[in-house]
């Protein structure tokens, strides 16, 4: 019987023939299946494309619902976008940035001026395909009328020899992007808008030439006693402007010792002995570094004139031209005799203030190395949730991040003197700066920093735009500054000329919701890690509307990712000021102006 048993529950035998048939079956009942499956897809993706009609499977009501929703939602986008392109348009200054004279004479120029430099012959025979083809691959966004081909060398820039030397001397060898396009833009006597994150090499765009244009003029016709300058540079800071003429003056004496004519270097900042400043005006100078208030000081003085001027800069133009410095900007215009090649840097150019700045310029060239206002990619971001009384302790945690030079930044005066008192008492070697302190203390102190001789330095928003410290490796905010773009000239102290650097940023509850918003937006489009606390923030604005420009985001004033202009804090103040000029207020009140340097 158990024989029996297990031959009935023995698997019944099948030759390898019918095998083989049975597995060809099943293979061809898959294949079908997967065509089948393959087949409903791509008819229900058809029919996804018909919202209407007998495809669309779907009954007249519904039909008719669900357009009516997608055109009042498009129709409720479109509004919103005229609504602030109005808005925009309202806060855009309707008078030009040029002088009284110009104005009221109605002189408008149509050409650029003219230079003597020229790009070499094989670069000027590329063709456009060719150029829109390196333009991309360096990642450099042009626009405007006959714009000069991009150099990729300084050696084909026909620099002169002293030039390059001095070049290298600073580990400046290969050009980065914004001084490929913007020097030969620049030397063809173009105007100019250049917008790149900071750390990006933009002081060099503006000195080389202006220098280069003084070293000609004084080779063809020497400067006499009470001339000058032929060229301006104009900072926002004191500590900006002195480290911009520290550059300049260490080129003209590179080019001094060469056998070149000698130049005459200025700067023009408040905090120094006007005596000094007096007697070098009245020896002549070549190029002027200057901050606006010290500048008008002696134009109106009538101890300087702009009369042999034919070269502006301004550095930091979102800052001069913003709320507080734009009275002192058309002074300094109302100087101007004849036309001048005018060229404008900044890492955040918001839309209203190029397109007041476009006023001033004369068929300009605007380059765009990244979007503006964005964070230099080299920086990591850090943020953490500390609250108020546990910040102290914390930054000596901070500290151990990385070696030193590190660089501390606050909002308020009082917060820096806490902390720079409070880093001395456990042994740190720090130094402090902010408007409240001699501008002698201040200059020392930076530059004990930069030689290395002190390892912290603490710092309201006066020394976080423009100025360029070596190796700094860690960038703290003891808190979150009031503007967004502000905590990018911050964070783009380190990370520069090539170099990676750290970022971390002390945020909490207390902080402008409006700000941690634009902060969250900013680390995504920079790929960094977003913290659970501003994770759980959200917005019920649409920040990339279907009615406008699918690459335009956020608030088109202040360039913050995280808002729209309807409900931007920097825009209401700009609108308050207005208001209360156009009803007499004092506008020139503390209250109303920007803090600009004397």
């Amino acid at each position: 019987m158990c024989e029996k048993d297990e031959e009935e529950g023995a698997e019944e035998w099948v030759p390898l023939k019918v095998r083989k048939q049975r597995r060809m079956e099943e293979l061809r009942d898959r294949l079908k299946s997967k065509v089948k499956r393959q087949r409903e897809g791509v008819e229900a993706e058809k029919l996804q494309q018909f919202s209407s009609g007998p495809l669309s499977k779907k009954s007249l009501f519904e039909e008719h619902f669900t357009r009516d929703a997608l055109e009042r939602k498009v129709g409720e986008e479109v509004r919103r976008a005229e609504q602030e392109e109005e808005i925009l348009r309202a806060m855009t200054q309707d008078m030009p940035l040029q002088s009284v004279a110009a104005r009221a004479h109605g002189v408008v120029f149509t050409e650029s001026l003219k230079t003597s430099w020229r790009p070499p012959r094989w670069i000027l025979e590329r063709s456009g395909e060719e150029e829109r083809a390196i333009r991309q691959k360096r990642r450099v966004d042009v626009s405007g009328e006959e714009v000069p081909p991009l150099v990729e060398r300084f050696e084909d820039l026909k620099l002169p020899g002293p030039v390059l030397k001095f070049l290298h001397s600073r580990n400046i060898v290969k050009p980065s992007p914004i001084q490929m396009q913007g020097l030969p833009v620049i030397l063809s006597g173009r105007d100019m808008i250049g917008v790149a994150h900071t750390g990006s090499g933009k002081t060099v765009v503006f000195v080389l030439p202006i220098v280069l244009f003084a070293l000609e003029e004084q080779m063809k016709l020497p400067l006499r006693p009470e001339e000058g300058p032929l060229g301006l540079i104009i900072c926002p800071s004191r500590e900006l402007a002195q480290q911009t003429y520290d550059f300049v003056n260490d080129l003209c004496l590179v080019l001094a010792r060469s056998g070149y004519p000698p130049l005459h270097p200025l700067c023009l900042i408040g905090g120094t002995r006007m005596h000094e400043q007096e007697q070098a005006i009245r020896y002549g100078c070549h190029v002027v570094v200057a901050t606006p208030g010290r500048l008008i000081h002696w134009l109106k003085e009538r101890k300087m004139s702009l009369m042999f001027c034919r070269y502006l800069c301004m550095d930091e133009a979102d800052r001069l031209i913003d709320v507080g410095f734009e009275d002192e900007i058309r002074t300094i215009m109302d100087h101007f005799v004849q036309q001048r090649q005018t060229v404008l840097f900044s890492a955040t150019m918001p839309k209203t203030i190029q397109r007041f700045a476009m006023s001033a310029l004369v068929r300009p060239v605007e380059v765009n190395v990244g979007r503006a206002g964005a964070a230099s990619l080299d920086v990591l971001q850090e943020v953490e949730y500390v609250l108020d009384e546990a910040k102290l302790t914390y930054l000596l945690e901070c500290l151990q991040k990385t070696p030193p030079p590190v660089l501390i930044f606050c909002e308020n005066k009082s917060d820096v003197d806490d902390i720079h008192e409070y880093l001395l008492l456990k042994g740190v070697e720090a130094v402090c700066i902010h408007g409240g302190k001699d501008q002698t203390d201040r200059l020392a102190s930076i530059r004990a920093f930069k030689a290395g001789q002190k390892d912290v330095l603490i710092a309201t928003d006066v020394a976080s735009k423009g100025l360029d410290f070596p190796k700094i490796q860690h960038v703290i905010n003891f808190d979150m500054p009031k503007e967004i773009e502000n905590y990018v000239h911050r964070i783009g102290r380190t990370g520069r000329g090539g170099h990676t650097g750290l970022a971390t940023t002390f945020i909490n509850k207390m902080c402008n919701p409006n700000i941690l918003l634009d902060l969250k937006q900013l680390l995504i489009e920079a790929k960094q890690r977003v913290p659970p606390f501003l994770q759980t923030l959200e917005t019920d604005i649409d920040l990339a509307p279907m009615g406008v420009d699918p690459s335009f985001k956020g608030c088109s004033y202040c360039g913050g990712l995280g808002h729209r202009i309807t409900n931007c804090a920097k825009a209401e103040v700009a609108r308050n000021k207005q208001l209360n000029i156009a009803t007499g207020v004092n506008a020139n009140s503390r209250e109303f102006r920007g803090g600009g340097e004397y």
